[in-house]
Parts: structure tokens; sequence; C-alpha cells
């Protein structure tokens, strides 16, 4: 009998550290999901390296890039996702305005380029997205190529622009935009700890998301009391131009 009780004894001190052990794994798998979760609401994966800006990058430290002339009187300040669905409503609702106010000298517009998405649904597809747009601004091509981007934007899920063979294809439809220099640019990831440093800003501002549209320091495209309009906006440029 005091032999039954000891092997009795013995197999639940063996389940017991088992079951410790058990525990112990599940235990670290949640501190490690929580820890992946947290760093990518961080905004995905963080880009090691030489800070690089792109050919003509503007504003504090250099972590704009601008479109249209610098004596425009009017400023657009945006701040864009090329993953995020919300931009690319703004895009394909203002672009037309946006580019006949830039052609007339009447407006410039500062992108900032961050990564949202990757943070919040996975992926890289933002971070490599805003490199081949900056790589795009080495070539002089950014504006065609920041509209071919959002044109063809995947849907939110779809991390298709972390895939830098899209990204070289839909460079073809930009006109002298795919050459070497842009290919080694886009597949190194040259500006990926540029466009890290501008989500970083992007968050120290604390703006409340993408796109964040600023004319000349004020957000214009918040107001639900007063929604912006492409024909507000032109309204707004064309005053400020005469005043």
């Amino acid at each position: 009998m005091e032999r039954e009780r000891d092997k009795a004894k013995e197999k639940r001190r063996r389940t017991l550290v088992v079951a410790g052990a058990v525990v112990g794994v599940l235990g670290l798998a949640a501190v490690v999901g929580l820890i992946a979760a947290n760093a990518g609401k961080d905004g995905g994966g963080a880009a090691a390296g030489p800070v690089v800006a792109p050919s003509g990058a503007t504003g504090k430290d250099a972590l704009a890039i601008r479109t249209g002339k610098d004596a425009a009187k009017s400023t657009l300040t945006v701040w864009e996702d090329f993953r995020c669905p919300a931009c690319k409503s703004f895009e394909d609702r203002y672009r037309a305005t946006i580019h006949e106010l830039e052609a007339k000298g009447l407006l410039k517009v500062d992108y900032h380029l961050v990564t949202l998405i990757d943070g919040n649904m996975g992926g890289s597809g933002s971070l490599k997205s805003a490199n081949a747009a900056a790589c795009a601004q080495d070539a002089g091509k950014f504006s065609a190529y920041h509209d071919v981007l959002f044109i063809n934007q995947p849907e939110e899920v779809d991390d298709a622009y972390g895939k830098e063979a899209r990204l070289l294809k839909l460079a073809e439809k930009v006109p002298g935009l795919k050459t070497p220099a842009f290919t080694k640019c886009v597949k190194g990831g040259t500006h990926n700890s540029w466009v890290a440093k501008s989500y970083g800003a992007f968050r120290d501002g604390q703006f409340r998301g993408t796109p964040t549209v600023q004319l000349d320091g004020t957000d214009i495209f918040a107001d639900q009391a007063n929604p912006l309009t492409p024909e507000k906006l032109k309204a707004k440029v064309e005053a400020g131009a005469k005043g």
C-alpha cells in the first residue's frame, strides 16, 4: 500500500510539473503576442540604417516632399499613407483641383509619408510604397508616381505594396521612371529610415489620423460642421492669392 501511495504521489508531482511548464509556455506566448501587437501599432517594422532624405526634400528635418512652385502663396500640408483608404478617397476627389492650382502657381503641396496601416493591419506595404515614392522623387517623378500608387491602391487588408515587384510594375505607368537607379533604390529600401522618421514626426504631432490636410497651418479637412469640398479649397487658395 505504501508503495502504491508513493507511486500516486510521484504521478501527481509529474502532472503538476508538466502543467506548470504548459502554463509557462502559454504565458510566454501571450507576452510575445502582446509585444508583437504593440510593435505593430507603432507603425510597422522598424527601419534601421542612416536617414537618407530624397532629393529636394524640404521642411523640418527635410521630411516633406514638395510639389508645385515654391513661390506659390498657399501651402497645403498632407500627411498620407499609400495603404490608407481614406487617403485614396481624398486624393481621388481633390487630385484634379490640386493639380489645377499647382499649375496656376497658386498652391504648393508638402507631402509627408507615414506607415500607419502597416501598424494597424500588419505588413510592410506602407513603408515600401513610401520608400518607392521617395525613390521617384529622386528621379523627379514623385507627383506622377504618387498619383499612380493611389489610383491603383489595393484593398486595405491586401499588403500588395509590400512586394517590390508590384511597385516596380506600377512604375512602368510613369514614363522614364523605371530605371536601374530607381529599381536599386526600391529594392534596397534606400529611404526606409527617412520614412520611419517621417512617421515618428506624425506620432509626435499627435495628428488625428490620415489623411491630415492643413492649408497654411490650419486643419481644413476635419471640420465636420463645415466640410471641405474641392470648390471650397479652390476658393480659399484663390482668395489667399489675392490677399
